[in-house]
């Protein structure tokens, strides 16, 4: 997700001779064509030709400039042919400019949603982008209507456009605002696990700046997305507020501590996986006769796989709330509960069943 060290318009930034749309070529005849200074056929001496600088992105790579980036990213051995979510802001551009100096086969894709004025030329942006490091570019197009929880909506509607297993620009930045957002949500350690190191996000391991600075080599310049400063936005307050303010709390950058918890947590999430493995979530008995906090487990594994994938082929756990409610109705202390996202749970011959909000049973297989 791109931030708020953007500039206010974006573009392209190309070395001195440079087109910006790929490797500079040679031009002009040959130094031995008729007429040329060759010091046996007389006529006018001319200075030798100066081939025109390599545009940015070329220069860098030739200059090994992104390794020390690369190394700490997860992109896939090359020659992979992958897709890239680029919106213009220096997250994305450095998800674009990495993966070609991967050696990645790349297409862009900017998804316009229609709330900005600028969004057309915003993927102008994108396209020259692109074509400064021969990637591939298409624009998608998706209608988000004004409301309550836009974010989210947009996101959404971008996701379902975007094909499976696209890469996205989050970075260790990302991942330490979602520790924070998930933890006072009550999220539980799943969500302290935060956003697990996927092919899918291969920045994790980068830093905002570092995307900065990866564009300035690339010579391109990012786009500003305004809503990355809206304080309307929960994320942008603590981005904004809550982490410097912690920072001047305990004199420290604490993005990696954040980062490192959500490591912990993700080990101690998969130890959790092994431990009811053999537990059925459905069995009310065995619900009952379970350590809470194993009983708990199951029921999330349970909810979140009967769910299904959301937009982006992504599964989202439900809340803790979410998942003690359905052990109260495990226990019989309830006959029904909902558990979010238009789903519901009742308790039927000490056996679980998940329903849609339209009364629909899903189950998984036995």
């Amino acid at each position: 997700m791109d931030r708020a060290d953007e500039r206010p318009r974006g573009g392209l930034t190309t070395a001195r001779g440079s087109s910006g749309a790929g490797p500079a070529r040679r031009t002009g005849g040959s130094l031995n064509a008729p007429g040329s200074p060759t010091g046996r056929t007389g006529g006018t001496p001319h200075p030798p030709e100066r081939a025109p600088e390599q545009p940015p992105l070329h220069a860098a790579i030739a200059a090994g400039a992104f390794e020390p980036y690369l190394r700490r990213c997860s992109f896939p051995p090359p020659p992979v042919a992958v897709t890239c979510a680029v919106s213009g802001g220096p997250d994305s551009l450095a998800l674009l400019v990495l993966a070609r100096a991967a050696g990645l086969e790349v297409t862009a894709v900017y998804v316009d949603h229609g709330i900005r004025p600028t969004s057309a030329g915003d993927a102008d942006v994108v396209a020259a982008a692109a074509a400064s490091v021969d990637a591939g570019f298409r624009c998608e197009t998706v209608s988000v209507a004004p409301g309550p929880n836009l974010e989210a909506r947009a996101r959404s509607a971008r996701y379902a456009v975007l094909p499976d297993g696209a890469l996205v620009g989050h970075t260790a930045d990302d991942q330490a605002e979602t520790v924070l957002l998930n933890l006072l949500r009550g999220a539980g350690l799943a969500g302290v696990a935060a956003m697990g190191p996927t092919r899918r996000r291969p920045l994790l391991g980068l830093r905002r700046a570092d995307t900065v600075e990866v564009c300035r080599l690339a010579g391109l310049t990012p786009l500003l997305d305004e809503s990355n400063l809206d304080p309307a936005i929960r994320r942008n307050r603590v981005r904004h507020d809550l982490i410097p303010l912690l920072e001047q709390i305990f004199e420290r950058d604490v993005t990696p501590l954040l980062c490192r918890h959500a490591d912990l947590a993700r080990e101690a999430t998969e130890a959790l996986d092994a431990a009811v493995a053999d537990l059925d979530p459905r069995d009310c008995a065995a619900l009952a006769e379970a350590p809470r906090a194993l009983a708990r487990w199951a029921l999330r594994g349970w909810i979140t796989e009967a769910r299904g994938a959301s937009a982006g082929g992504e599964q989202h756990p439900p809340d803790l709330a979410a998942v003690d409610r359905t052990l109260a109705v495990a226990l019989g202390e309830a006959r029904a509960a909902d558990v979010g996202g238009g789903w519901r749970v009742r308790r039927s011959a000490q056996r679980l069943h998940l329903e849609s909000s339209a009364g629909t049973p899903r189950r998984l297989p036995d």
